[in-house]
């Protein structure tokens, strides 16, 4: 500090000083008032007006209707037996009709028959199929594909259209411009391309390719047992989602080898059988209904999880990732 600059705090006068901190106060005070109007901006945007007491999801699904749910079509619902347990998968011929015939071919032919989980990669697939066709090009796998198809055009996408049933979220995307679901199955479009397309959320199936993209027949699988890879989206065709079962794939010991591959034949959870339920029946069905995602109810429910009213919840988030939002399935009496 210069001789000019302590002679100047030197005779300051206590008035001078007062005024200062009267204007720090005065500052201080408005920065507190400054986020307190933050605050209750915050507040609001994350939990809108009408949200306290809204009903939960348990309440929202105890109260729903038997409209609000639909039973899964026989011909596109497969039952993957292991022997953990069964896995029950629900296809989309919406989304890939030419995979969807072809993996009901699979089927009748038993091809998935004592074949293998390839491959558990932590948090993000588990994978399955033909040992053998690791190890050749999957268009000439060593197990005969029968009436099958070894090559199927790439269904990544599709266009939208009129008849396609669309529950929007409210919510933004980062990988899409709009996203919600179609018929109980998560997907995202695009109004600018016209295009719409299945996404990657956990438990949703598709056919695994090499890098051409007509090389996913159906003939190797994997279902999504992580964070969402969404990445993946319009790069492989997606074909369904698993419905019941999750815990069988997804708590299966991960691969020792390069992407979660099993590098011991031995360490791999051979498949009992795979079978289409339109295949076997009514005595062997299960009764499962999985809740429709056209209604209020859904709407309801899609609510219920933006803004949580459980009481465990002191914070609302008001937003929700399109893979977050519960697709609820029931099991019914048999009739």
């Amino acid at each position: 500090m210069s001789l000019r600059e302590k002679a100047f705090h030197r005779h300051r006068k206590r008035s001078d000083y007062g005024d200062l901190t009267m204007k720090i106060q005065s500052t201080l005070a408005a920065i507190a008032a400054t986020f307190v109007v933050i605050a209750a901006v915050s507040s609001r945007a994350a939990a809108p007006a009408g949200t306290k007491g809204a009903p939960t999801m348990d309440q929202i699904l105890k109260a729903s209707k038997p409209s609000d749910w639909r039973t899964l079509n026989p011909d596109d619902t497969l039952y993957m037996d292991l022997p953990q347990g069964r896995v029950v998968i629900e296809l989309d011929p919406a989304y890939a009709p030419l995979h969807a015939a072809n993996i009901r071919t699979l089927a009748h032919e038993h091809y998935w028959d004592g074949l293998a989980i390839l491959r558990v990669q932590d948090d993000f697939v588990t994978q399955w199929g033909d040992p053998a066709a690791e190890e050749k090009h999957p268009a000439h796998p060593p197990r005969s594909l029968g009436k099958a198809k070894a090559t199927i055009a790439p269904e990544f996408e599709r266009d939208i259209t009129p008849d396609l049933p669309f529950t929007r979220l409210p919510d933004g995307d980062v990988y899409a411009p709009v996203v919600g679901f179609s018929d109980g199955f998560p997907m995202a479009l695009d109004p600018a391309t016209g295009k719409t397309w299945l996404v990657h959320c956990y438990g949703m199936v598709g056919a695994g390719r090499d890098n051409a993209p007509d090389s996913g027949p159906g003939t190797e699988l994997y279902a999504v047992i992580g964070q969402a890879p969404r990445q993946l989206d319009r790069n492989i065709a997606l074909v369904g989602r698993v419905v019941e079962g999750m815990q069988y794939l997804a708590a299966l010991p991960r691969g020792n080898g390069p992407m979660g591959f099993y590098k011991i034949p031995a360490h791999e959870t051979k498949i009992l059988r795979v079978r289409l339920v339109s295949d076997l029946p009514p005595s062997e069905r299960m009764h499962l209904e999985v809740l429709r995602t056209d209604t209020p109810t859904f709407e309801a429910l899609i609510e219920s999880r933006r803004n949580r009213s459980d009481a465990w919840y002191h914070y609302k988030a008001g937003k929700i990732d399109v893979c977050n939002v519960p697709l609820p399935v029931r099991t019914t009496p048999a009739p």
